[in-house]
Order: structure tokens, then C-alpha cells, then sequence
């Protein structure tokens, strides 16, 4: 069995990774702050931001493979502990493309649709990348150093993500539903646009640029939908109360991180290679029956 490493497995995108993936691969995955036990994997406590430790686990599993998941992925966190953040989004994942390079062997990159302003959407891998937060700007940075020291990495561009969820990880549709469900109103932005997959088909997106991608490619849905639209579309699958679903606009929430408004990616590129993300009515009816 070829031996994969999963950063960050104990996440919402590395859970669903790993359930995905185990069938063919040995798997071994890290977390940090969230101890998770995952079935026939191998679950490892490592600080990444810790070079020697880092080191260490690759020189003990000797990997065939890596897929980088780990990040702080709140925006609002990282607009305010930019260190912090920086250590893991940006330090970290460029120490990981350097050991993958000294080792030769394929490396994925989970960066975000939110490298973009979103004034010029849909985006493709050859567009201009101007964040307006600092998550934004740390993966692009990760970006660039990954890709400087390992031509050879898949910078898999991702987009908002959605799906059951796992022990120690949400995703947004988790929340929304329990603050319907408690009759409370959930405000949604009906002036932000995203292209959402299932956590299952971004697994699927990473594994096939595993084996046939290396630079920039976009793993976002085939539609381009508001927050206020999904929640609107979660409520009629789901069969959840609409009394609380309101509409409102970005600039009503203060929020410390600026988001861009509409970072639609362009994703003709996967599609053409076989990334095959169904319809949003789809992936939220196999929820349905999951649930």
C-alpha cells in the first residue's frame, strides 16, 4: 500500500479526505488542537509550525504522497493574530513543498477562493490574485513559496465547502440548520457569491489533482450562488422552518476581516480533467438521505 499524509485530518475537508481515500492508501493523518480517532488510520499529534518535528514525522512514515489541509481558516482570526496565522498558513505549508521536494513526491495544496478582490469574477488560475483580507494574503504567499520551492505542487484553489459533519469539525450548513431549527433568525448576505461544493466532491477534486495536476487549478461547483440563496435552498431539502431566513447585506455585519463579494471560480479546467461536482439540489438530496 502506497503511504499518504494528510495535514490537518482531524478538520472538516482532511475528515472527509480521509474517509475517501483509505480504501487504496495507507493513511496517516495529523491534527493538532482536535484529538479525533478515524477508523484504519493512523493519527499523529504534530506541530506543524515546528520544523523538527515536521521533519521527523516525514523521515518516521516516509510518505509517497502529501495533502496539505491544515490551516486557521477564519478569516476573522487571522485579521487578528496575523503571527499566529502566519506560522501554519504560510511558514508551515512552505516547509511542507520543501520536503516533498527533497523527497520527490507529489504535493497538494488546499488554498482558497478568497486569494481574489471578487470585482472580476469568474476567476481562473491565470487571473491576478488581490486579497482583501489577511487569510487571503497568507495563502497567497503559501502559494508562492509552495510553487518556488516545488514547481511539482497542486495549488488546489477551494471554495466554500459544504457537508456532514465531521466529530470535530462543521461545515457553515450545520449552524445555519441549528438556528432555524431553534426558530432563531439566521441573516444571510444576499451580495455574497461563491461557487459551493460537497466536502466529498473537494476530496474527489483533491485526489484527481493528486495524480494529474501539478500548479494552479480551481475546484469550485458549477453553480454561483448567494449565502442567502444556498440558506434558502438548504431550507427547502431539508424541510426547515423559513420563518427565520432574512436577507441582508455585507455591509450590515462588522466583521473584523473584510470579505470580497463575489469569488466565483471558473473551474472549466477540473471539469475538463474529470472533477464532476453534481448539482447544489443534489448534493444537499444525498445529505438528506445520509442524515
Amino acid at each position: 500500500m502506497r503511504k499518504i499524509l494528510i495535514t490537518g485530518a482531524s478538520g472538516f475537508l482532511g475528515w472527509h479526505l480521509c474517509q475517501l481515500i483509505k480504501p487504496q492508501w495507507e493513511v496517516y493523518g495529523t491534527y493538532f488542537t482536535h484529538a479525533v480517532e478515524i477508523p484504519d488510520i493512523k493519527m499523529l499529534k504534530v506541530n506543524l509550525t515546528d520544523f523538527q518535528e515536521l521533519q521527523q514525522i516525514f523521515r518516521e512514515i516516509q510518505p509517497t504522497a502529501v495533502i496539505h489541509t491544515a490551516a486557521q481558516s477564519q478569516p476573522n482570526y487571522c485579521q487578528n493574530y496575523p503571527e499566529q496565522s502566519h506560522a501554519i498558513n504560510v511558514t508551515a505549508s512552505c516547509n511542507i513543498a520543501g520536503l516533498c521536494a527533497d523527497n520527490s513526491i507529489p504535493c497538494v495544496f488546499t488554498s482558497t477562493d478568497l486569494v481574489f478582490d471578487g470585482l472580476n469574477s469568474p476567476y481562473r488560475e491565470t487571473d491576478t490574485v488581490c486579497p482583501v483580507n489577511r487569510y487571503g494574503e497568507q495563502k497567497v504567499m503559501a502559494e508562492v513559496g509552495m510553487l518556488e520551492r516545488y514547481p511539482m505542487t497542486a495549488v488546489c484553489r477551494m471554495p466554500l465547502m459544504f457537508g456532514a459533519a465531521a466529530p470535530t469539525a462543521t461545515s457553515f450548513m450545520q449552524p445555519f440548520m441549528q438556528t432555524l431549527k431553534e426558530g432563531k433568525q439566521l441573516n444571510l448576505f444576499i451580495d455574497e457569491f461563491r461557487t459551493p461544493v460537497s466536502g466529498t466532491t473537494a476530496a474527489k477534486g483533491l485526489l484527481l489533482a493528486l495524480e494529474k495536476v501539478n500548479g494552479i487549478i480551481h475546484l469550485g461547483g458549477k453553480e454561483r450562488i448567494s449565502r442567502y440563496d444556498f440558506g434558502s435552498l438548504l431550507v427547502e431539502v431539508f424541510q426547515l422552518p423559513t420563518t427565520g431566513l432574512k436577507a441582508c447585506r455585507q455591509q450590515d455585519v462588522k466583521m473584523a476581516a473584510p470579505r470580497p463579494s463575489d469569488v466565483s471560480l471558473d473551474s472549466s479546467k477540473a471539469f475538463a480533467l474529470g472533477y464532476a461536482p453534481l448539482s447544489l439540489r443534489e448534493e444537499l438530496e444525498k445529505l438528506v438521505i445520509s442524515h
